[in-house]
């Protein structure tokens, strides 16, 4: 099924000769800001548990003459993340920007019912990690006068039941960046979120191909219902929401800190 608007726009050199870390690298929106990162002219510090899925973005990378390194890590181990931020300077000797994609997505149910350990360890990774690696980038990030981009979710803003455990963990992870603007701030250091609604990605993909055979219509049927609850009528792609955080980035956004950009199609006003 092909639900795209057409090509995804090129990318501007926003952030030639930079240096931008990367985690929670997947197949998904973490490759879009990897990719077009490098495409905008970035040199790309990849982070994520899997190594298989760090080596194929990076080889996409260099494929198109971009510069990558990969740095496998797992961001809730203290030491793990101190490697991370060691091999990024070490390679580079910079780092300018930092972007948060790594998160897990809690079992759906009450907030009333959830195991409090799961909870727990959704707040380790959506929220906690993402203030253990910005404190440790701190220094650096200050010597370049970087940016932090956290990438959070649609769910700050609609009413859906069963998302209690996310919505708490991803509201942290916004008072986090909110927070941290603050104290980075006086330090050169700009701190903003991103917020996408449903990303038309592998997930989303597969919620709406299990609904259609749950229902017996075609997967076209089930995406334009949920796309009608948008403005633009579409759901966004991974691209759509790694131009955001590009431009959030980039010099061009240097008087923008401390906010929340949402990247919905329209999904949710804010």
């Amino acid at each position: 099924m092909t639900n795209a608007v057409g090509t995804t726009p090129a990318v501007p050199a926003l952030l030639e000769g930079k240096v931008l870390v990367v985690s929670g690298v997947g197949t998904g929106l973490g490759r879009s800001v990897a990719v077009r990162g490098a495409l905008a002219g970035a040199r790309i510090v990849l982070a994520a548990r899997t190594e298989t899925r760090l080596t194929e973005v990076a080889q996409e990378i260099r494929e198109l003459g971009g510069t990558a390194v990969t740095v496998p890590t797992d961001l809730t181990d203290d030491a793990s993340v101190a490697r991370l931020v060691e091999s990024a300077l070490a390679e580079f000797g910079t780092v300018d920007t930092v972007v948060h994609n790594a998160f897990v997505q809690p079992p759906h149910e009450r907030l009333l019912d959830a195991d409090f350990d799961t909870v727990r360890q959704g707040l380790d990774i959506n929220l906690l990690s993402a203030l253990n690696l910005t404190r440790k980038l701190a220094p650096a990030l200050e010597r370049s006068q970087g940016s932090v981009v956290m990438i959070n979710s649609m769910v700050l803003r609609n009413q859906l039941p069963n998302f209690g455990a996310y919505r708490v963990q991803k509201s942290g992870l916004l008072a986090l960046a909110r927070s941290l603007s603050v104290e980075l701030g006086p330090m050169g250091v700009r701190v903003n979120s991103v917020a996408p609604g449903y990303i038309w990605a592998e997930r989303v993909k597969r919620m709406v191909e299990k609904q259609a055979e749950e229902r017996g219509v075609d997967p076209a049927v089930v995406y334009t219902e949920i796309a009608a609850g948008t403005d633009l009528r579409r759901l966004p792609e991974p691209d759509d929401i790694a131009n955001a955080v590009l431009f959030l980035a980039s010099d061009l956004a240097r008087a923008i800190t401390g906010q929340c950009l949402d990247v919905n199609c329209g999904h949710a006003h804010h």
